[in-house]
């Protein structure tokens, strides 16, 4: 009898062991700084506008060759080979 007794006991430690973690957890996301979505949403579009994207050239235009950093370089090789 006295195994289950402990058992139980052991069980009861673990479920308590595990609601503490995930209270932590909790915290740990109440903390967290937020942002509104709003505040997020406008500074994503401000990035966006402002950040040259070469790999849109439907939005931003042809690119030169000498600032589009996804094209070949002066160079004119692809790769090395040592």
């Amino acid at each position: 009898m006295s195994t289950r007794g402990g058992g139980r006991q052991s069980m009861s430690e673990l479920k308590l062991r595990r609601l503490l973690e995930h209270n932590q957890r909790l915290r740990e996301d109440l903390a967290r700084p937020r942002v509104k979505v709003s505040e997020a949403s406008a500074s994503l579009i401000a990035y966006c506008r402002n950040t040259k994207d070469h790999l849109v050239p439907s939005v931003w235009g042809p690119v030169g060759r000498a600032e589009d950093p996804y094209g070949q370089q002066a160079g004119g090789k692809c790769c090395t080979v040592q």
